[in-house]
């Protein structure tokens, strides 16, 4: 009995079907290696700013997965596992990003982002440790780094939320990334800067307060930003002209002048320094832009007694008003004194009018009695005659 054509077809067609599949089957693999039989030939670490002032270095990091016995080095290719390796380094506080993978040549990169310090904290309450451009804080470590540091009463809030930013901001700039070298919080919270040419220190004054991040952020740019402009104009055109080392001591304190002390500690002994131009202008080579101490300048006040005038100014305006009420209302009282006399000298005059309209029916009344009288007695005296 003869197949029937169709079927043969069908038949035909089904063969070339598997062996093609058998021939793509065979040649994946024929081209995929056993990487069973693999093992790492080469391990590439690669950090990321390494230039900058992060603390992390290549060798760091493979004694890290060495200690962890996950250095992939002559590690078979299929015992290796990236995700691991990315989560062994994303638990050190000095890495913010990893990466791991496997390359088909037995090779492993390690890709990292590290966490960049831009101040060190050392307060006087003991701690020491580093914050990041972020606010975040790294600890201490062996490895050091030449960044500016913060010095005083410290809290960590104070330190994440208005140190960090102010260090931002610092390193930010050219200038003073290189001309500051610490910062000072006082007691009362007030800021100081120690730069690194002159022997002086400079009071920038208080940093905004508030609870708001997006504001906080707004009001300490701008707070650093006006000091720090007016340092470096007073730079140019004061100390630059009298010397470095003039004046130990230099507050930015109030916006409308510049105070500079001879002593630190002394009350009496400061001086008030002229303000630089508005408009950058070569200064006159006869005119010093800050003068000699005995020359003309303006003694200025301590801040204690800036205050206690304040006060008693405000004292003198609030006694001023009690004086102006009081005479107000005295004069209050005079004009109801004048309204009362008044009124009393109308009802006054009033009752005369009354009483001359009333006098001559009395004089008339008095003349007739008068008249009866002398003429009773007249007839009393005829009677008497008689």
């Amino acid at each position: 009995m003869e197949m029937r054509p169709k079927y043969k077809k069908l038949i035909l067609l089904m063969l070339d079907v598997i062996l093609l599949v058998y021939v793509f089957v065979a040649m994946i693999s024929f081209n995929k290696p056993d990487e069973s039989k693999n093992v790492c030939t080469e391990v590439n670490i690669v950090i990321a700013d390494q230039n900058a002032n992060g603390f992390l270095t290549a060798n760091e990091v493979k004694k890290m997965m060495k200690d962890s016995r996950m250095y992939p080095l002559n590690f078979k290719m299929t015992d290796i596992q990236p995700r691991l390796i990315e989560d062994l380094l994303c638990k050190s506080p000095f890495v913010k990003t990893a990466e791991c993978y496997k390359t088909k040549d037995n090779k492993v990169f390690v890709s990292i982002t590290q966490r960049l310090p831009v101040i060190r904290i050392k307060s006087e309450r003991g701690d020491d440790y580093y914050l990041d451009d972020k606010g975040g804080i790294m600890p201490n470590t062996s490895y050091t780094s030449d960044l500016i540091i913060a010095t005083g009463n410290i809290r960590q809030s104070f330190a994440r939320n208005y140190i960090a930013p102010m260090a931002n901001i610092i390193m930010a700039n050219d200038l003073w990334k290189n001309m500051i070298e610490q910062i000072n919080v006082l007691s009362d919270g007030g800021i100081e800067i120690v730069p690194r040419i002159g022997d002086h220190v400079v009071f920038l004054g208080y940093m905004p307060q508030t609870r708001y991040a997006s504001k906080r952020k707004e009001k300490i740019a701008a707070f650093v930003d006006t000091k720090l402009t007016r340092l470096e104009k007073f730079y140019k055109y004061g100390l630059s002209q009298v010397g470095w080392n003039k004046y130990p001591y230099i507050s930015l304190e109030f916006d409308n002048q510049i105070i500079c002390k001879k002593d630190r500690n002394a009350k009496g002994n400061q001086e008030t320094a002229p303000q630089a131009p508005q408009q950058e202008q070569k200064p006159d080579a006869n005119t010093p832009a800050a003068q000699q101490p005995g020359d003309s300048h303006q003694e200025k006040p301590q801040n204690d007694r800036q205050k206690t005038e304040k006060n008693e100014t405000e004292k003198n305006s609030h006694n001023t008003k009690d004086k102006k009420t009081e005479r107000k209302e005295n004069n209050r009282k005079k004009s109801d004194k004048a309204a009362d006399k008044k009124k009393t000298d109308g009802k006054r005059s009033d009752r005369k009018k009354a009483t001359d309209r009333k006098s001559p029916e009395k004089k008339a009344d008095k003349k007739k009695s008068a008249e009866k009288k002398s003429g009773s007695k007249k007839s009393t005296d005829k009677n008497r005659r008689s």
